[in-house]
């Protein structure tokens, strides 16, 4: 969609569930390699991106995320006229609703949105195909943001294959009081590995063919996550939460990404309803929120 030039423009981009995340080992650049099954899910933050003076983003009353340059979407909209050689300054502003440092991508889809955002402000040709290829220069997770869905990822996790998937998941996303870092997270997961190599999740097939037929009991029982035991060993307290998602109905759990939200998957949103009125009062995370998806990556809101 291409916006009436000049005109703020109003942008959402969805949070993602890792269904499965197997982690290489540690490579000589520092990275590793990855398969993963990316799930967008209907927890959207929301950007608006405005023609200014000078370059700003803002997160109104969230504490920390970072703030101008150093803001994924602020990069993201610099890069993106570097590239194109059009565009100007923009201001964004980021209504925050997935959680920060919390294994869902919230800077990605950020990033993901302000690509899409400045797009259709400045006029740019919607080319998608040409806005992947400056997300994967932002991040693993942004083109997966920008495409939303469900995907396989690999590399680093941002060469992505659309995935066949039936399924409509209802998921209750557990959110811990204090965030984990990424890179904390994948290292805490190669020392445990040095320290004795726990063990590792199997192959991504399994979880792909319960996506194919739809059945929500055995995309459940194939949840699985590398970085989990790594996000269990800095914050302990994460198992109890599994454990008591698990005791309140919930078919499956795993910690999204590099944690440390909990996505708990549930039968249908009765059922996620349930589960989540039982978390809310269980003592075991900071808040509860209820989620859908698949769902489509950033988009232009049209009103």
């Amino acid at each position: 969609m291409i916006a009436r030039l000049g005109a703020p423009v109003r942008v959402t981009s969805p949070a993602k569930i890792n269904l499965h995340l197997a982690v290489g080992d540690l490579r000589e650049d520092g990275y590793h390699d990855l398969v993963t099954v990316f799930h967008a899910v209907d927890l959207m933050d929301e950007l608006v991106v405005s023609p200014a003076a000078q370059h700003s983003v803002r997160t109104p009353g969230v504490a920390g995320v970072p703030a101008g340059a150093r803001n994924l979407a602020g990069m993201a909209a610099r890069l993106l006229a570097k590239r194109t050689g059009q565009g100007g300054p923009v201001a964004i502003e980021i209504t925050k609703r997935i959680p920060v440092a919390g294994g869902m991508a919230g800077g990605s889809a950020d990033a993901a949105a302000a690509l899409v955002g400045c797009a259709a402000l400045w006029g740019l040709p919607p080319g998608r195909d040409a806005l992947t290829e400056i997300a994967a220069e932002l991040g693993s997770d942004v083109p997966f943001s920008l495409a939303g869905g469900t995907a396989v990822g690999t590399g680093r996790g941002e060469r992505l294959v659309p995935v066949l998937s039936r399924a409509t998941l209802h998921w209750v996303l557990a959110m811990a009081a204090d965030g984990l870092s990424t890179p904390q997270v994948f290292g805490e997961l190669d020392r445990l590995r040095a320290a004795g190599d726990p063990p590792r999740v199997g192959a991504v097939e399994p979880m792909l063919a319960a996506l194919a037929t739809g059945d929500t009991a055995a995309v459940a029982a194939a949840l699985a996550n590398d970085l989990q035991a790594a996000a269990f060993s800095l914050q302990p307290e994460l198992r109890r939460t599994l454990r008591r998602g698990l005791e309140a109905g919930a078919l499956g759990g795993v910690v999204s990404g590099s944690g440390p939200t909990v996505a708990l998957l549930c039968t249908d949103p009765e059922a996620a309803a349930q589960v989540a009125a039982e978390m809310a009062g269980s003592g075991t995370c900071r808040a509860v929120k209820v989620a859908t998806g698949p769902v489509p990556g950033a988009r232009v809101v049209v009103r």
